[in-house]
């Protein structure tokens, strides 16, 4: 639960939008990037991948950075 996933877009050395798992979609931080994420959004197989990705990518190696977990 306390793990998070975001994978950021960059353009020009600017984020333009980033999904995180804990709000579960893209979300644009520049006008391009809001259409970008809009369009993302809209893909729920996109969506449900990069959620998946949480799951296979994060919770999978957590234990080699925190043995105690």
């Amino acid at each position: 639960k306390d793990i998070q996933f975001i994978r950021s877009n960059y353009y020009n050395k600017l984020e333009i939008a980033r999904f995180d798992s804990n709000v579960g979609r893209y979300v644009g931080y520049t006008e391009f990037g809001v259409k970008q994420a809009n369009y993302w959004n809209s893909n729920p197989s996109l969506i449900a991948g990069l959620k998946a990705q949480k799951e296979t990518v994060c919770l999978h190696n957590i234990g080699n950075w925190y043995p105690n977990m």
